[in-house]
């Protein structure tokens, strides 16, 4: 369709080689349209993750095609990929991946710092994202001296510093209580609803993929109907 994001057509992900060939994706096809906010579920193993790996750019398919905002990513090279990745997706990750030694507002930096951007650009932006999440106040602390939801802020607004035109969390909820994990849920959702971004949420969690208007779940690396 015409306003697909993103586009994948029958796309297969095989690791391994010889006897020891691990099939994960086998055919998926999927359209994700500018601002959807959707969930894609499955047991373990199913095949969650090196989907979203592929989504992001950070793997890419054995076969079929994938495309971003209609361009072809497996024609990419591993510049172009990551071109994509740090232009265009921000990733949130269960795990919070922030460097300790760094304050909230440094970590929050860190892509436009790689990007190439002026310092004085970087600390404003780094500045505006952490008070979107609710941390202006919290801009010098380091990843020790904040509780867990705090951390997952500071990972969120770091994945928004590069105003990116895809959110993709992986179980962001994941480490947190169900209090802290719904307070981290609405500010996805409200950056979903108020700024248009779109979101992929993958998750384990029923209560959660409740949340998201759209839902797919995938089991033995196929995706089935939505339900």
């Amino acid at each position: 369709m015409a306003n697909d994001l993103l586009r994948l057509t029958e796309v297969a992900k095989v690791y391994g080689g010889g006897s020891h060939l691990v099939q994960a994706l086998r055919g998926v096809s999927l359209s994700i349209a500018s601002g959807e906010y959707l969930a894609i579920t499955g047991p373990s193993g199913s095949g969650k993750s090196t989907l979203l790996n592929i989504l992001g750019c950070l793997d890419r398919p054995s076969s079929g095609e994938y495309f971003f905002d209609g361009q072809p990513v497996q024609a990419l090279d591993d510049f172009g990929l990551a071109e994509v990745r740090n232009r265009r997706i921000g990733f949130v990750f269960q795990s919070f991946n922030l460097l300790p030694k760094y304050s909230a507002r440094k970590n929050v930096e860190l892509p436009l710092a790689y990007a190439g951007a002026a310092r004085g650009e970087r600390r404003t932006r780094a500045l505006t994202a952490l008070g979107s999440v609710g941390l202006a106040d919290r801009v010098d602390h380091r990843p020790s001296e904040l509780s867990g939801g705090e951390r997952q802020r500071v990972a969120i607004a770091r994945a928004l510093v590069g105003r990116p035109s895809v959110l993709l969390a992986d179980e962001p909820t994941g480490n947190l209580d169900t209090r802290v994990g719904q307070e981290i849920m609405k500010i996805i959702e409200d950056l979903n609803r108020s700024a248009g971004l779109t979101v992929i949420v993958v998750t384990h969690d029923p209560a959660i993929a409740e949340r998201c208007r759209r839902r797919v779940r995938i089991v033995d690396g196929r995706i089935g109907q939505d339900p």
